[in-house]
């Protein structure tokens, strides 16, 4: 299937667009903490760094297949880790600037359907209210905002990148367990996991029935269950931020499933590829996670559980879609 048909297909398979909040641009956070993950001379650096991504700037291609939307132009590089830089145009010409901000690239995502967006036009930011075939709710910085912001359409699934740049990011703590003594919650605990085990690793569509029916072996059915220590720091979780506006601001702790390393302006940067929801019969959520590297990163390896507060962000691609 060719981009152009992709295109068609997801812009006109629903025609009621998504719908949109405004974000006041004096309410907007804007960039200044993502900055501040990487240097602590946002005046002087930041500058530099714009003016020499134009020597290998790309433009990224969303879903519509003009590069340019509604005057704003959208360019990137290639990088894992860059900047997006988006450009006021006028007759195909550079104008004047708009926004810049730091991102990162994923092979990682999850198909969604956008609920709502929350948005700043003036600076072409925007927090995508995404929901998962499962239910889950996740809210993402847009990456390819000021080109898609057109295209989106409300019951249309979608393919969606996922991303973060992480504040801070540390080995989860193997000492935070809860003890369960409460008979009926360990039952299904075992329950659940016997029956489980039984099927190959799949949730059965009648579990609660067996459930119901389960009976432990080489248990004295007098006898009270044995408590069930569960370790907390290996568990995935994920919290969106809860200001309005900065909900793309979230918690989360995972395991590490693959680690690499890419540099930014010289700075060695680690990505994580982090598991931070995995649910039965749901599609686990993944999201690639860079932060520079220090000690810390360097000691964290494949199959640790981390926990980190990140800037989670999104891309919707048109190659992308299925």
């Amino acid at each position: 299937m060719t981009n152009s048909t992709q295109t068609f297909h997801y812009r006109y398979q629903h025609d009621t667009p998504v719908m949109k909040i405004d974000l006041p641009k004096d309410k907007n956070a804007s960039h200044g903490d993502h900055w501040a993950i990487l240097t602590e001379h946002i005046g002087d650096d930041v500058p530099n760094w714009l003016q020499q991504m134009l020597d290998k700037a790309t433009l990224p291609v969303g879903l519509g297949q003009n590069h340019a939307n509604a005057g704003k132009l959208l360019i990137g590089t290639n990088d894992a880790c860059h900047i997006k830089q988006i450009l006021a145009i006028k007759d195909g010409k550079p104008q004047s600037f708009i926004n810049a901000f730091p991102a990162v690239n994923s092979p990682y995502g999850l198909t969604c359907q956008i609920e709502r967006i929350i948005r700043c036009d003036e600076t072409s930011d925007a927090i995508l209210r995404l929901k998962t075939p499962d239910g889950a709710i996740i809210y993402a910085f847009d990456q390819l905002y000021a080109v898609n912001r057109t295209e989106y359409r409300a019951n249309t699934d979608y393919y969606v990148n996922f991303s973060a740049w992480a504040y801070n990011i540390e080995p989860s703590r193997d000492d935070e367990t809860i003890l369960v003594e409460d008979q009926d919650a360990i039952r299904y605990h075992r329950a659940f996991n016997d029956i489980v085990a039984a099927n190959d690793g799949k949730v059965p569509n009648d579990i609660d029935e067996q459930i119901r029916q389960w009976q432990p072996k080489d248990h004295n059915p007098d006898e009270p269950f044995a408590p069930v220590e569960i370790n907390l720091g290996h568990m995935c979780a994920y919290l969106f931020g809860e200001t309005f506006g900065q909900e793309d601001e979230a918690w989360c702790q995972g395991q590490v499933l693959g680690k690499s390393s890419d540099s930014f302006f010289g700075q060695e940067i680690t990505l994580f590829d982090v598991v931070i929801l995995r649910e039965p019969d749901a599609q686990p959520f993944v999201v690639r996670i860079a932060t520079p590297s220090t000690p810390q990163t360097h000691s964290i390896q494949v199959h640790d559980y981390i926990q980190a507060n990140i800037w989670l962000q999104a891309a919707i691609y048109a190659a992308n879609q299925k």
